[in-house]
């Protein structure tokens, strides 16, 4: 089957079997190497990049469409995933340029959806050593880009990246992002890391250690993380039923 009959049948299936004038998109970010990024797509035969996303069959929520977008990307299931912002101005891109951009191999009327589609944004935060970045038809490459340094974003998905990134800055006090982004030991150090990648800003050391040692969250193991140049650091996991308390109370907040 050739790529414009594969869009085609696409399309027909959009239109038969799914919900009309309605999309996801998906904001998965991971933390790796001291960096918080975010798995792009680049679409078929450019150097154009998306985010994520699909739409949502006749048959299904809205939630389970988000998290089969997810699996299908990712590999991976029961992952923290939250509801963030519906997109839905009027216009949200340029539709002929953004189809041009994309070197699609038929003319953009001929894709019979509605003129106007509102996306419902979701973020999902996780441990980015067990994902295995898949892309589809339409696309020639799944991978991780930092968030600081993302390249040029089909449709509005740039503006969808920016309010993700704002939302998980203001719940990081009050949902399980540390648990979720971070691998099962780590040491302090790179707990703060995270923070600050996510932050965006310094925090400073001590500081740091004495509110999080003080809220009982970490359990210390009998391990250090070894091959460092200085002195080997003790390796903690998250003390799960302390750290769910400390984010009903809000407690986890550094601003």
């Amino acid at each position: 089957m050739t790529y414009t009959e594969q869009l085609n049948a696409f399309y027909k299936m959009v239109s038969d079997e799914c919900v009309q004038g309605v999309s996801l998109d998906c904001v998965i970010f991971g933390f790796h190497d001291t960096r918080l990024k975010v798995l792009l797509l680049r679409w078929k035969g450019t150097h154009e990049w998306c985010l994520p996303g699909g739409f949502i069959y006749k048959t299904e929520s809205v939630d389970v469409a988000a998290e089969r977008v997810l699996r299908e990307r990712t590999g991976l299931d029961q992952l923290f995933l939250q509801q963030f912002h519906l997109f839905g101005d009027a216009v949200r891109y340029n539709r002929e340029d953004t189809w041009q951009r994309q070197k699609m191999p038929m003319p953009f009327e001929s894709r019979g959806w509605p003129e106007r589609t509102l996306s419902i944004g979701y973020y999902a935060v996780v441990d980015q050593t067990k994902v295995m970045p898949t892309a589809d038809f339409m696309t020639d490459e799944c991978r991780w880009w930092e968030v600081s340094d993302l390249p040029s974003l089909l449709y509005d998905h740039r503006h969808i990246v920016e309010v993700a990134l704002q939302t998980l800055r203001l719940q990081l006090s009050w949902q399980p992002i540390g648990l979720n982004l971070m691998p099962e030991k780590f040491t302090i150090p790179e707990l703060q890391r995270l923070y600050e990648a996510v932050l965006g800003r310094s925090l400073d050391a001590r500081n740091f250690h004495k509110k999080i040692m003080g809220l009982h969250i970490l359990t210390r193991l009998d391990e250090r993380r070894t091959g460092k140049a200085h002195k080997s650091p003790y390796l903690y996991q998250f003390d799960r039923e302390n750290y769910k308390k400390a984010l009903i109370s809000g407690n986890l907040s550094f601003v």
